[in-house]
């Protein structure tokens, strides 16, 4: 990793015509110095830039899969009936006293406490 002799930002590989062929420098994005590295393509993967456009990009979680990591219990909910809910646990009160149970219905989405 290098860095800029002016302004002291991350200097990165780019692609630059020169002429009939294209060569590889450091630039540097803040302030548009360019700098010459003669053994830049061995040491960018064998003289391959990777360049990735926003298609090929993954996204780690997808809103629309229904993904819930909270467990969850079987329990009749007071409002459709449900058996499932997720749990969970918050310290509401002092140190000292309990914790305090949730559970949100899996269908409807009614919350109720439990002092547990």
């Amino acid at each position: 990793m290098e860095f800029c002799s002016e302004c002291g930002s991350r200097l990165k590989p780019a692609k630059v015509n020169s002429g009939k062929q294209v060569i590889l420098m450091l630039t540097c994005t803040k302030c548009g110095i360019k700098k010459h590295e003669p053994d830049l393509g061995s040491k960018i993967l064998n003289g391959k830039v990777i360049e990735h456009n926003p298609k090929q990009l993954v996204a780690v979680i997808d809103r629309e899969l229904d993904l819930n990591p909270m467990p969850t219990i079987q329990i009749d909910c007071p409002r459709c009936g449900n058996n499932t809910a997720n749990v969970w646990l918050v310290q509401t009160r002092g140190s000292d006293e309990s914790s305090t149970q949730f559970l949100r219905c899996t269908e409807c989405g009614y919350t109720l406490r439990e002092n547990t």
